[in-house]
């Protein structure tokens, strides 16, 4: 028997006082109405309704009984709508995680773009300098420079490429000169934004590829903090060219080897989620978002867009 449907057919005979009237409403035969009415009063073991050839009529434990039926289909009814709604509703919070760097790049412009479409969407966002489990951490989406993504229940799209580029401050060129060529660098201090053990820099042009040896003066998981380094004039940093961006227009750090090449070559930024069928309107809704923001951007300065 199934339960909760004897007790909307239950609740409906007591409302109509009819067999024949809940079975044409719900499509069926007065003999499956009365049948599921039947096999209730069995499972609960007490008459509920009072039957004469004319009318039906609850009993005193059927009218207690019915009132409960109404109050719990209900509630279900209510939760099972709010359910239906959720995945369309384009309100609450996105908890986004993001590099680092893209935090301090792309993302503001993503989130400032999105919340004027949506403005009731507000952003929980973490970042990270070191990968971090999206799916352990609950997070909606992603924002990730690994080349695949860390579980197959992910899904990567990719939205930009940047390069990395050698740059240090102009303070610091003077005092200890501009490198001529990869070389040269054994001299200087260098500044490693990595977090792997990272052994060598490698810069490559028409004659092949030099390799670097680095001893770093500073090493720091976090790119923003060798980006800083750099500014106090510390030392020779090999940066993503959008985070220095905006300090090469000012001034404020220099290029240095710009006719050399770095040998990792692009990195590319690629927006993460769980690959569920029913992925929420407002995840789904800003994936998009994001993906169009970049095809769609004319910014080719330090980002080049991967259609």
């Amino acid at each position: 028997m199934n339960q909760l449907q004897a007790m909307r057919i239950f609740s409906r005979v007591v409302d109509l006082r009819s067999f024949g009237l809940v079975a044409k409403q719900l499509g069926m035969s007065p003999a499956a109405v009365t049948r599921s009415v039947s096999m209730l009063e069995a499972h609960l073991n007490m008459r509920l309704l009072n039957r004469t050839t004319r009318n039906v009529s609850p009993t005193e434990e059927g009218q207690s009984y019915a009132a409960i039926c109404k109050t719990i289909t209900d509630q279900l009814d209510e939760v099972e709508s709010a359910l239906v709604r959720a995945p369309r509703d384009m309100s609450g919070t996105l908890r986004i995680v993001a590099s680092t760097v893209f935090a301090h790049t792309g993302l503001t412009r993503l989130l400032t773009t999105y919340r004027a479409l949506h403005p009731r969407i507000g952003f929980d966002v973490t970042t990270y300098d070191t990968e971090v489990d999206m799916l352990e951490g609950e997070f909606d989406i992603g924002f990730t420079t690994q080349h695949a993504p860390a579980s197959s229940r992910l899904v990567c799209r990719q939205l930009t490429t940047f390069s990395e580029i050698a740059v240090a401050s102009p303070a610091y060129l003077a005092r200890a000169g501009s490198p001529a060529s990869p070389s040269s660098l054994d001299g200087h201090r260098l500044l490693c934004a990595t977090d792997m053990a990272v052994r060598f820099w490698e810069f490559f042009d028409d004659l092949g590829v030099q390799r670097v040896s680095v001893s770093a003066a500073v090493h720091a998981t976090s790119s923003e903090t060798i980006r800083l380094a750099a500014l106090a004039d510390m030392g020779v940093a090999l940066l993503p060219a959008p985070l220095v961006k905006d300090d090469l227009a000012a001034g404020r750090l220099l290029p240095i080897l710009g006719r050399y090449r770095i040998a990792s070559g692009a990195r590319t930024v690629s927006i993460v989620y769980t690959g569920k069928s029913s992925l929420s309107a407002k995840v789904r809704s800003f994936v998009e978002h994001a993906v169009e923001q970049y095809r769609a951007s004319e910014d080719t300065s330090a980002l080049r867009v991967v259609a």
